[in-house]
């Protein structure tokens, strides 16, 4: 899901909009950059798989995709220190609204 807030410069604070606990359809712009496939991973979450055994994951943390023994210590990934990889390239999204002022 996602938070979204608006920020004021002047005041220096940020102001709550919504929080949608929902896939947003933007998320094609952060599978670009992670290469994660953000609804299979979701699945993999739904159906009890551990983080730290999500191939996809493993590799945006710098592991090997699939280890031979999962549950050995030196597999486990610490997300809360852990350094990612860097994002592969730019992607941008655009949304077009028009709306009749009348």
């Amino acid at each position: 899901g996602t938070v979204e807030y608006l920020y004021n410069e002047v005041e220096e604070k940020f102001y709550f909009l919504e929080l949608n606990p929902r896939l947003q359809v933007e998320h094609p712009v952060t599978e670009m950059i992670t290469r994660v496939n953000l609804p299979a991973s979701q699945l993999q979450v739904a159906m009890g798989i551990p983080l730290k055994n999500i191939p996809e994951l493993r590799e945006l943390y710098g592991r090997n995709k699939f280890e031979d023994n999962p549950n050995d210590p030196s597999t486990v990934i610490d997300f809360s220190t852990a350094k990612r990889v860097e994002p592969y390239g730019h992607c941008i999204a655009v949304r077009i609204t028009a709306e009749n002022a009348e």
